[in-house]
């Protein structure tokens, strides 16, 4: 193969939906948390604005056009759309994914990225115990299995669906949450409809073993270690210096981009056939999350360009070339590639020439 698997992660969130409306408000979307966005700090780049799209509607065909071309131009291969089934039927934010199905449009690959968790009203100046629950996750056992394995066949059979050794790419949001029984139905029902399984992918916190994760199963593991710069920064005299800077800027925790990028990449596990590293172009949670925010700062095109050569650099001596892209469109934690106004399309052109240094393209 002669360039990376890179797959982004999307939120399909940027569209109303009754739900929404009956949680938050009329017409509330992710947007609704990125423009009310405030800086917490001198030099804290809020709110973030996007530049080439605008605060699109993902209903829109054109849109998702100009995302794909958008996406092409940066190097990457597919789009991971986050899935969000809560067990026994119960859905939300499909509109977008089963458009893109039924229409074939727009012309790209992509797989399905199961958010396997329950959805609450976090307080995020409380303790999590008090957070509303909204929609429970659920596992309903076989039947229930069945009716979301007949939903993602849909997919599955789809020709720009990803596939790994003609078995359709599956990611799990939380495997540890998964019943144990989940991964052998869904791979014999994937055998019974052509496929050779499932190409189950774990994704897992920093710091989690995953040995276990492939004996049960699962393919491969990915990993993002966002937090790890802080967490795992030996100098303890630099540890409490990032507390005093954050308190002092009211938030969590702030910690540089240039600092967090060392801590993305663990070269010796990154370097594993079963192991998928992650490309990190920024973060900033505080739309959502205000003053309790954990954020980088200082993020920078050409800090991400050093990450995404060391990251590529490593994935092209594997045989199986797969990388993790978070995300396309996170803005509300800051977040996203999309072009924005301070920086246009910088982390687009900043991927594709390091794409291009790695392999020589």
């Amino acid at each position: 193969m002669n360039r990376p698997l890179i797959i982004a992660y999307y939120l399909p969130q940027y569209h109303p939906f009754p739900e929404n409306d009956k949680w938050w408000g009329k017409g509330f979307t992710e947007w609704t948390n990125v423009g009310n966005a405030k800086p917490l700090f001198r030099g804290h780049y809020q709110p973030k604005v996007p530049k080439d799209l605008g605060y699109y509607d993902l209903r829109l065909p054109e849109v998702r056009q100009h995302q794909v071309e958008l996406a092409c131009e940066a190097g990457i291969y597919g789009f991971c759309y986050w899935h969000y089934w809560f067990g026994n039927g119960r859905q939300l934010m499909n509109e977008i994914i089963d458009d893109v199905i039924a229409s074939g449009k727009p012309n790209f690959p992509f797989c399905f990225g199961w958010a396997n968790e329950s959805w609450k009203a976090k307080q995020w100046n409380k303790n999590s115990k008090n957070d509303v629950l909204l929609m429970e996750q659920v596992y309903g056992g076989e039947k229930d299995y069945l009716q979301h394995f007949e939903y993602a066949l849909k997919a599955f059979k789809d020709p720009r669906y990803i596939k790994i050794d003609n078995k359709p790419v599956f990611l799990i949001y939380k495997p540890h949450n998964l019943p144990p029984d989940f991964i052998p139905y869904w791979n014999d029902l994937a055998k019974k409809h052509g496929f050779d399984g499932i190409y189950f992918v774990s994704r897992i916190l920093s710091g989690e073993s995953y040995e276990d994760l492939i004996s049960r199963g699962f393919n491969m593991v990915t990993c993002e270690r966002i937090m790890d710069g802080y967490k795992k920064n030996k100098n303890i005299f630099k540890k409490i210096f990032i507390r005093l800077y954050s308190r002092i800027r009211s938030i969590h925790i702030a910690i540089s981009y240039k600092t967090s990028m060392d801590y993305f990449t663990v070269e010796d596990i990154d370097s594993r056939e079963d192991f998928a590293p992650a490309l990190i172009p920024n973060w900033d949670h505080s739309p959502r999350s205000k003053e309790m925010a954990y954020a980088i700062t200082d993020p920078d095109p050409s800090l991400f360009y050093q990450h995404a050569v060391r990251v590529l650099n490593i994935v092209k001596q594997k045989k199986n070339q797969l990388v993790f892209l978070k995300s396309w469109n996170e803005w509300g934690e800051g977040n996203y590639m999309e072009p924005d106004l301070k920086y246009g399309k910088g982390y687009i052109t900043a991927l594709r020439k390091a794409i291009e240094k790695v392999y020589n393209l």
